[in-house]
């Protein structure tokens, strides 16, 4: 059996590999159901096992071995210029003390959770996701019939018929592509304005919060062991939060937020 030419494949196999990794770009978005916690020490976890060392050899065998530059992933040993000595400065003149701390915790996954503005960007970006794979999916079954098809035919083809049926496939494999690279590239756009937006008025609400309990000093919540429930101001920012946004401004499918900003410029109160 006759295929296509190699660099046809190659490309082919190539856009379909591209499509299949750009349909993967929005689950690694902050999405309210995506929110990565942060690593913090946990107390009560193993330190991890030391590899077990080969055994020493005796002293009439032991050899001292010259010491061997670490090597980088092209075998030539690192650039290793050393730090110059620590200058001794003077002291600067003595500045005010800073306050007391009034601590505060909460937990931005929750608050994420919660926002009505992130479940409207959680739905309209997840259809549109769902629309460019089930598209990506139907030209490349577009693409693998065009190939099967010159393949039946190739033997009852001339030459120069088989180079047009192979300009085809590759004009259209690159033209569609380019035209699902672009799709994702905008959904992307769109969803990081949109959360860009959330998290803007996130930060001032937390703030705002802040102030009224005479707080300065905000931790997430997921960083602290033990905390009293009267630190924590997550369910009071949710609440502002929904009501300063309730919603939130998503560009039209196609149209690139970057093109038009003021359509997701965050919420006045």
């Amino acid at each position: 059996m006759k295929f296509i030419q190699p660099t046809l494949r190659v490309a082919f196999r190539s856009a379909m590999l591209g499509i299949a990794a750009g349909a993967m770009l929005l689950s690694s978005g902050l999405m309210p159901n995506s929110v990565q916690a942060q690593g913090y020490f946990v107390p009560g976890q193993q330190p991890a096992a030391r590899p077990a060392q080969a055994p020493a050899q005796r002293p009439s065998q032991a050899r001292p071995a010259p010491a061997a530059a670490p090597q980088d992933a092209d075998g030539e040993a690192p650039i290793q210029i050393p730090m110059p000595p620590i200058p001794e400065l003077p002291m600067l003149p003595r500045g005010a003390s800073p306050p007391a701390a009034v601590v505060a915790v909460i937990a931005v996954p929750e608050v994420m959770r919660a926002s009505l503005a992130a479940q409207q960007i959680d739905k309209v970006i997840g259809e549109r996701r769902q629309k460019l794979n089930a598209d990506a999916q139907t030209e490349q079954q577009a693409w693998r019939d065009m190939q099967q098809t010159l393949t039946n035919d190739r033997a009852k083809l001339s030459p120069d018929q088989i180079r047009t049926r192979e300009k085809d496939l590759q004009d259209r494999i690159n033209n569609g592509s380019k035209s699902l690279r672009a799709r994702d590239r905008i959904i992307q756009e769109a969803t990081q304005v949109a959360i860009n937006a959330v998290n803007a008025n996130l930060l001032a609400i937390i703030r705002q919060v802040a102030d009224s309990h005479g707080v300065n000093l905000v931790l997430h919540r997921q960083g602290t062991i033990l905390n009293a429930p009267e630190f924590d101001l997550t369910e009071q920012v949710a609440a502002e939060l929904n009501k300063l946004m309730p919603t939130v401004a998503i560009t039209p499918d196609g149209v690139s937020p970057l093109a038009a900003p003021a359509a997701a410029a965050p919420a006045k109160k």
